[in-house]
């Protein structure tokens, strides 16, 4: 019987009672003997046992090895460290453009003011 892992934990329980299951409901747990209580259901078919995000450390269905196969396709890509560079310097030197252009025209103006 199948362990689910999910972002919402509590909303899949509303729907698994919706369809006739019986969630957390003390019923007897005959092969997913080590689901927290409060987590499992029994169907007609089987039994589920829902985790959230939180509880995912207790799965028992799931090894190490798996959890860390899977993480490297579930983060995102970050930017090479040249291209997070090249990003920054390009952020700096507009900044810097526009404080000169500021300056600049601030001499300038003063410059022109009769005195």
């Amino acid at each position: 019987m199948p362990e689910q892992l999910t972002k919402h934990p509590g909303v899949t329980l509303e729907v698994l009672r919706s369809a006739g299951a019986q969630c957390a409901e003390g019923v007897p747990q005959v092969i997913l003997t080590s689901c927290p209580a409060e987590r499992f259901c029994k169907l007609p078919g089987g039994e589920i046992c829902v985790f959230g995000l939180d509880d995912a450390s207790k799965m028992t269905q799931i090894t190490s090895t798996e959890w860390r196969a899977l993480l490297p396709s579930a983060l995102p890509e970050s930017p090479s460290t040249s291209e997070s560079f090249m990003s920054e310097a390009l952020l700096s030197g507009g900044l810097g453009l526009l404080a000169g252009v500021a300056i600049g025209l601030a001499v300038s103006h003063l410059r022109r003011r009769p005195h």
